[in-house]
């Protein structure tokens, strides 16, 4: 993860300080990369401690679709609750929990202007990927500018894009906005884990996992987290265990995915800016 603490520093180094939506208030530069090879070990921040299960829990909750933060909690996973009760949001909230038209709801149910049938976005990727490896139109998108009013977040990490060679499946996503301290650990995490359990269903190695970051901010009240952060020492990445009898990407529950041999430093707390 040495090329993650770099990209911390250089935020910190070479930023630019500016308001923001929340009220909080950033330091940014925009346009940073990181490839993670799966080779390497599964990309778990080690410098402080990944909260694995709340991250796989909502890729499930991603999967299935849903857009009910009550499942989430139910799944242990918290991290929505401030977007679910923000004063902005429930006046449009359909009903209590409810966080609109999502993640997972573009994923797996997008709505076409032209029929009533949904379009399941991460099915048609994984039969392209079956019958036809090669093809350049293996995208997934979350951000639907007719709909954007109607989430009680507009997405982040918004589009991915999966590439197939020699057996080998990749997986580059471009994320619009990126709270780097507290947010990007857990794309890598939840986009690497992603990257594996397709290429598990469609009988392919994982490879790399490529992410793109536009507007990379560190947050001003995150700037003691980041120095503690940075002056740790990485230990070596934990391997990722997945349920080999899976071979259907909605089958995968909560016990088919493990990490094994994860070392990590104490977690570091910091507030989330909603």
């Amino acid at each position: 993860m040495k090329q993650y603490l770099e990209a911390l520093k250089k935020i910190m180094d070479e930023g630019t300080d500016r308001p923001d939506r929340t009220g909080v208030g950033s330091r940014a530069i925009f346009g940073v990369p990181m490839r993670f090879n799966m080779a390497d070990g599964f990309p778990a921040m080690t410098t402080k401690k990944l909260a694995f299960d709340v991250m796989k829990a909502e890729l499930l909750w991603f999967l299935s679709g849903s857009s009910d933060n009550k499942i989430l909690n139910e799944m242990g996973c918290h991290i929505w609750d401030g977007n679910a009760n923000a004063d902005y949001w429930k006046p449009k909230a359909k009903f209590e929990g409810d966080l609109g038209r999502v993640y997972g709801v573009q994923w797996r149910a997008w709505k076409s202007p032209y029929n009533d049938t949904p379009i399941d976005q991460i099915a048609q990727v994984i039969e392209k990927l079956k019958k036809n490896p090669t093809d350049r139109r293996m995208i997934v998108t979350a951000w639907n500018p007719a709909e954007l009013d109607m989430m009680a977040l507009p997405p982040c990490h918004l589009l991915f894009q999966f590439f197939a060679i020699d057996g080998k499946l990749s997986l580059m996503m471009y994320q619009r906005s990126c709270d780097t301290f507290l947010g990007i650990p857990f794309n890598i995490a939840s986009y690497s884990l992603l990257l594996h359990m397709i290429a598990q269903v469609t009988g392919l190695k994982a490879h790399e996992f490529i992410l793109m970051m536009a507007d990379a901010h560190i947050y001003l009240n995150h700037f003691e987290q980041v120095k503690e952060q940075l002056a740790r020492e990485p230990y070596a990445l934990p391997k990722l265990w997945l349920n080999p009898d899976v071979k259907n990407i909605d089958d995968f529950k909560m016990e088919d995915i493990k990490l094994v041999d994860y070392k990590y430093h104490p977690t570091i707390k910091a507030p989330m800016a909603v």
